[in-house]
């Protein structure tokens, strides 16, 4: 670690041809109404090129110290307001820069560029993305991440009860969607199965993030699905000019749970500790029919980070826990009193920035990343079924840099991954995986057109800790996996608030330690998972075609995408009960050409004053080659058969009024049936849900005060959710009622 902090301030130091800059400035302003010029509290004034972020006082005040020489541009938004741009000059001294936001009720907010009129258009595939902050996410958050963003056009959540879920982007999902914390992989096994949990716990969030794309390919090759980023700010950035934070409670009927969280940091000279404790307790999961069993929850999820910041950059480390103890309801053939999980992940963490600015590279940053996760998952008469330990180390060295040519900015970077993997309780051998990558992506821009390519090479190398060319299962052995990805996109502004593009990325995923060398029981997924050290790797082709329109009083985005394998792996149920244990199925993991494709739509419209009414549509086919063997073996006239776990079409619209702080709508979520179904799947009908919400907000004279009330499924409806693994036992929760407040100081 050591090394590698030494190496990187050395590097910045020779790419800048001297040392770093002691000369700091404080860039500070006041962010006032448009209209009314009344100043505006609480805002978000985020410099893009250094990754700092100042919060305005309940005066509209801000500070953003220890500013170095140089242009730079800021972004500032707050809740009921346009996000806008603006560009700033720091040259030789202090600058104050004053900025006035324009009221909106839209949820998607449009960009403006300061000193002109238009609505600034495909100049970064940024837009692209989706992010998910202020009102937002606090109106959609759930006890998880894949619910706090399954309201979002295209997503999905594949769940086991309450506690552990995993978001799924166009059909996609386990290993093909990255989810990371704060720019580093979480570090679990929640992509191996559907009753482990994602080991982030979303009510701390500032933000949720979501890049597809080129952009994609920095954090890795397999994120043909999406990368889902949860900004947490453990490791601070900016050193605020006081002591700030949040307290946020938050409780809900459903499960007679409570949340509730406390973030802080604290400024000292040039240093800035933060501070993150997050807890969560709930009991058993209640429905029409009533409690799912074995359905409760207890979870912490703490954070220490202390930075330093100067004007050449910053450096800070954080050290984090992740505990939770939750049930996976019962299963009248594997597990009838149920299965008891005991999940910790202790992280050390530590990151670094060096603003380097000469005629090639911009930015340098590092990180350094620690983590040890166990998984217990202990049956009913108190004894353990299966354990999984998993040790992963990772380093990471990248750069932006300026202008190259005919090129007008890119980036490159390294990485590497160490994971550690041991299993008590199944056959399964313990393994190591080491994994290699590195990238650049490039941008251009030509009049209205911008474009981005990207490319990557990764070698991956799965060892067992022994080597058993008699397994049951085959020949297990190490699998080593080189292989090039690519990406490729562009936008094309129209004009009149029109823009298209398309995007194109070859995806490579190499197979994970589980999908090579399972063997055993897995009681808390209803299964006996079985390997194969044969499998070659996941190679998938992703093509996407988009419109966009966005305006003062309205917002839209149609997209059309496909994605093909030429080797999609999965755990398929084969049917046939398992030798040792005949309660359980055995699931084969196997490698089959398919395709994934459809269409999703978003739109928001703005009437009258304060109404809006926003639509999301989404429907996604996903389809598996049928070999002629399989043909003779089963009798299917047919070269193809739907995938498993696929959802349905679902449409979502929603109305809202807003005035002032004050918010307060409805919305219908419609589910179709889902009678394309896998190989022993069973199908689901359709259903249409009822919601409610309202939001207020109080500005008092230091602090923010928040109220958040939504109710979820109003009507209390009987439903079942075609990607939860217990839809032929239980049903979906029914009528909710949660309450969050949360104040800003």
């Amino acid at each position: 670690m050591h090394i590698l902090i030494s190496l990187l301030l050395l590097t910045g130091g020779f790419l800048s041809g001297s040392s770093p800059a002691e000369d700091s400035f404080l860039l500070s302003g006041t962010i006032t109404d448009s209209e009314t010029n009344d100043p505006i509290s609480f805002a978000y004034v985020h410099v893009e090129e250094l990754n700092r972020t100042s919060v305005a006082d309940a005066a509209g005040k801000y500070e953003i110290k220890n500013m170095p020489e140089g242009n730079f541009t800021l972004s500032v938004h707050r809740i009921g307001y346009r996000t806008q741009t603006q560009e700033v000059s720091i040259e030789e001294s202090d600058k104050i820069v004053n900025i006035k936001l324009r009221p909106t009720v839209l949820g998607s907010q449009s960009v403006d560029v300061v000193g002109k009129e238009e609505v600034l258009e495909g100049s970064t595939l940024e837009h692209a993305s989706k992010k998910v902050f202020g009102s937002d996410l606090r109106r959609n958050l759930g006890n998880t991440l894949s619910q706090t963003l399954s309201n979002l056009a295209g997503f999905d959540e594949r769940k086991m009860g309450s506690a552990p879920g995993r978001p799924v982007i166009r059909g996609l999902g386990d290993e093909r969607v990255l989810i990371l914390q704060d720019g580093i992989r979480s570090g679990d096994v929640s992509a191996q199965s559907s009753d482990h949990a994602v080991t982030i716990d979303p009510i701390s969030a500032q933000e949720v993030e979501i890049a597809r794309g080129p952009q994609a390919l920095a954090y890795g090759a397999n994120a043909i699905g999406g990368v889902i980023n949860v900004v947490r700010n453990q490791i601070e950035t900016t050193v605020p000019s006081k002591f700030t934070g949040s307290f946020t409670l938050n409780g809900e009927s459903v499960s007679s749970g409570v949340s509730g969280a406390l973030d802080a940091t604290i400024p000292y000279k040039d240093f800035a500790l933060s501070l993150n404790l997050n807890g969560r307790l709930a009991g058993d999961v209640g429905t029409p029919l009533g409690e799912i069993d074995n359905t409760y929850y207890r979870s912490t999820n703490d954070a220490l980070g202390l930075s330093w910041v100067k004007s050449w950059g910053y450096l800070g480390a954080a050290f984090s826990t992740y505990i939770n103890n939750y049930g996976i309801p019962p299963d009248p053939n594997g597990h009838p009193n149920g299965v008891d999980i005991e999940m910790k992940k202790f992280q050390y963490d530590v990151k670094s920035e060096i603003l380097v600015r000469n005629d090639f590279i911009d930015v340098l940053e590092a990180d350094f990343s620690i983590k040890n996760y166990t998984h217990k998952e202990i049956e009913s008469n108190g004894s353990l079924g299966t354990q999984f330990g998993l040790v992963t180390t990772n380093a990471e060295v990248k750069a932006s840099h300026n202008s190259l040519g005919f090129l007008d900015k890119g980036s490159f970077g390294v990485w590497g991954e160490l994971e550690d993997y041991a299993v008590i309780g199944a056959s399964t051998p313990d393994a190591n995986s080491y994994k290699i990558g590195t990238y650049l992506i490039e941008e251009k821009d030509i009049d209205r057109l911008h474009l981005e390519a990207g490319l990557r090479f990764d070698w991956v190398l799965n060892k067992p800790v022994e080597n058993d060319p008699t397994s049951s299962i085959g020949n297990i052995r190490e699998r080593s996996f080189p292989a090039l990805s690519s990406s490729f996109a562009a936008i094309y502004s129209l004009g009149k608030g029109f823009s298209a593009g398309t995007s194109l990325l070859h995806s490579f995923r190499a197979p994970s330690l589980e999908e090579l060398y399972s063997e055993g029981p897995h009681l808390a997924s209803y299964s006996f998972e079985v390997g194969n050290p044969d499998l070659d790797p996941e190679r998938g082709l992703a093509k996407e075609l988009f419109l966009r329109y966005q305006s003062e009083k309205a917002t839209a985005e149609t997209a059309l995408f496909h994605n093909g394998f030429d080797n999609y792996l999965y755990a398929r149920d084969t049917g046939q009960r398992n030798n040792s244990r005949p309660d359980l199925n055995n699931y084969q993991f196997v490698g089959t050409e398919a395709i994934l494709y459809g269409a999703e739509f978003s739109g928001e419209l703005q009437f009258l004053t304060n109404f809006v009414i926003d639509l999301s549509m989404s429907y996604t086919i996903a389809e598996r080659k049928v070999s002629e063997q399989e043909q003779a073996n089963t009798g299917i006239n047919s070269d193809t058969r739907p995938l498993p776990q696929i959802p349905p079409f679902k449409t979502k619209t929603s109305l809202k009024y807003s005035k002032g702080g004050f918010e307060i709508g409805s919305r219908v979520r419609f589910s179709g049936k889902q009678d394309r179904t896998g190989e022993f799947e069973t199908p689901t009908e359709s259903y249409t849900l009822v919601d409610a919400f309202s939001q207020y907000r109080l500005e008092g004279k230091s602090l923010l005060h928040t109220f958040s009330l939504n109710v979820n499924n109003l009507l209390n409806q009987e439903y079942y959710d075609h990607l939860s693994r217990i839809k032929d036992l239980r049903p979906q929760p029914g009528i909710n009622v949660s309450l969050l407040y949360r104040v800003y100081f």
